[in-house]
C-alpha cells in the first residue's frame, strides 16, 4: 500500500510515507519493541507534571456537572490479535449513552459499525469541549503506563474483530495506540475503510522513526482540531 493508494481517499499529505523504509531501520524485532516501550514510558512520565493537574481539573468539572455519574468511562475495545482491552476516557456522554446508540442509529452519519451524529444529544456540556480538544483521551496515558496501549498504533475499535473484513484484520497485528495516521489525516471525518487503510499503512512501515514522526505530527493536528467532533 503506497501513499498514492491512500491519497485519493483522503488528501495529498501522506506522500512522506513513501520515504519510510522499515527494512533500513537500525532497530528491528524485539529491539524495536523494547525501545518503543521505553519511549512510551519516558514521554508519558516526563509530561506528567503537565497532564496530571489538567486531569484533576477536568475530573472536577465532570463531577460538578453530574455528581451522581462517574468521571471515567471504561470501555472494552478490540486490540492486538482481536483480543479485548479496557480503555479509559473521561466521560463525555450521559451514563446511558451506549443504550441510546441503538435508538439513534437512524441518525448515524457514517457507515456502520462506525457511529457519529452531528450535535449528538448524548454529549454533556463539559463533554463538548473535551471532545473538541481531545482532552477526553488524557486518561489513556494511564493505559500506556500499564502497557495496554502504546502512544502510537491503530486505535482500538469499540466493535469486535468479527465485524472486520479479512483485509482489515492486518491492523490487529500490532499493539493499539493513542494516536496514528488517521488521527492526523482523518480522525472523525474518515470512514472505517479509509481509517483501516491508514492503519495498515502504519503496520507495514512501522519503525521508531515513523513513530516519532507521528507523535510530532499529532500535535498540530490536535491544536487545529482536525476532525474533532
Amino acid at each position: 500500500m503506497t501513499a498514492e493508494t491512500i491519497r485519493p481517499l483522503l488528501w495529498s499529505g501522506v506522500g512522506w510515507l513513501d520515504g519510510i523504509r522499515p527494512e533500513r531501520a537500525l532497530l528491528k524485532g524485539r529491539a524495536y519493541h523494547v525501545v518503543k516501550r521505553a519511549m512510551d514510558l519516558f514521554v508519558v512520565l516526563a509530561a506528567a507534571p503537565f497532564w496530571a493537574p489538567v486531569m484533576a481539573l477536568i475530573a472536577l468539572a465532570i463531577k460538578l456537572d453530574d455528581r451522581r455519574a462517574p468521571v471515567m468511562f471504561v470501555q472494552e475495545r478490540t486490540g492486538q490479535a482481536g483480543g479485548t482491552l479496557r480503555m479509559h476516557k473521561f466521560r463525555t456522554m450521559v451514563p446511558n449513552a451506549e443504550a441510546m446508540k441503538w435508538e439513534l442509529r437512524h441518525l448515524n452519519e457514517l457507515e456502520w459499525p462506525d457511529f457519529k451524529i452531528t450535535n449528538d444529544p448524548r454529549i454533556t456540556r463539559p463533554g463538548r469541549l473535551l471532545r473538541k480538544t481531545s482532552l477526553d483521551e488524557l486518561p489513556q496515558l494511564w493505559d500506556v503506563l500499564r502497557g495496554a496501549l502504546s502512544l502510537v498504533g491503530p486505535r482500538p475499535t469499540d466493535f469486535l474483530a468479527d465485524t472486520y473484513r479479512l483485509w482489515q484484520t492486518e491492523r490487529l497485528d500490532v499493539k493499539p495506540g493513542i494516536t496514528g495516521l488517521w488521527q492526523i489525516y482523518g480522525r472523525g471525518l474518515s470512514e472505517w475503510d479509509d481509517r483501516s487503510r491508514l492503519d495498515i499503512a502504519y503496520v507495514q512501515r512501522r519503525c521508531l522513526w515513523l513513530d516519532i514522526q507521528i507523535l510530532f505530527r499529532t500535535v498540530p493536528a490536535v491544536l487545529a482540531r482536525r476532525g474533532a467532533k
